[in-house]
């Protein structure tokens, strides 16, 4: 990469950060939350792959190319490896939510309000056990919450150069989530409406 390509590269890394400034309101957004998370090891270990289960196959290339070059701006100084870092945490995590098929809006800080269910599903996968998280529903919904996190809890258990087994994974962690937030918000909106 020549001197012109890397300023270049820095001056559209600059505006594309500054267009995508604004906070984002899903998990998957924070800079605590597992994609981010997922490029910071990636770019630690050198590991594209450890990212790419966060992406779709269509976006794979895009990943890549950038991948590469924030390894090779990162290089430069503490203050190019930080724009290129957030650079690519920006790209990962648009193309994660595009591949959901909602809208980027930026990552919100570390830290960022995820409620009341995230943390807890996030923690009963961790653990491997779903009680705490079974308390926060009526029973008609835990046969489901349990197969769900069965799911989950299975298929987090892949090699982490299996990228294939890695989205695997994924859908079944995002689709676990959602469920749960909108049994959540559906049980939230329920009692709203039992108060007037």
């Amino acid at each position: 990469m020549t001197r012109k390509h890397i300023l270049h590269f820095l001056l559209v890394l600059l505006a594309i950060v500054l267009v995508f400034a604004s906070e984002a309101s899903a998990h998957c957004d924070t800079m605590d939350g597992p994609v981010v998370k997922a490029a910071q090891r990636a770019l630690v270990t050198k590991n594209v792959k450890l990212v790419l289960i966060w992406v779709q196959e269509k976006d794979e290339m895009e990943i890549r190319q950038r991948f590469r070059q924030t390894l090779a701006v990162r290089r430069l100084s503490r203050e190019a490896r930080s724009l290129a870092d957030n650079y690519f945490f920006e790209t990962v995590v648009r193309l994660h939510r595009a591949g959901e098929g909602e809208p980027y809006t930026g990552i919100q800080p570390a830290g960022a309000d995820m409620g009341p269910i995230v943390p807890v599903a996030d923690k009963a996968l961790q653990d491997g056990s779903v009680e705490a998280l079974l308390k926060l529903f009526a029973v008609t919904h835990q046969s489901e919450i349990q197969l769900r996190f069965r799911d989950a809890i299975t298929k987090k258990r892949f090699n982490q150069n299996d990228v294939a087994a890695g989205r695997e994974y994924v859908k079944a962690y995002v689709g676990f989530l959602h469920y749960l937030e909108h049994l959540y918000e559906t049980k939230a909106q329920s009692l709203n409406r039992t108060r007037f």
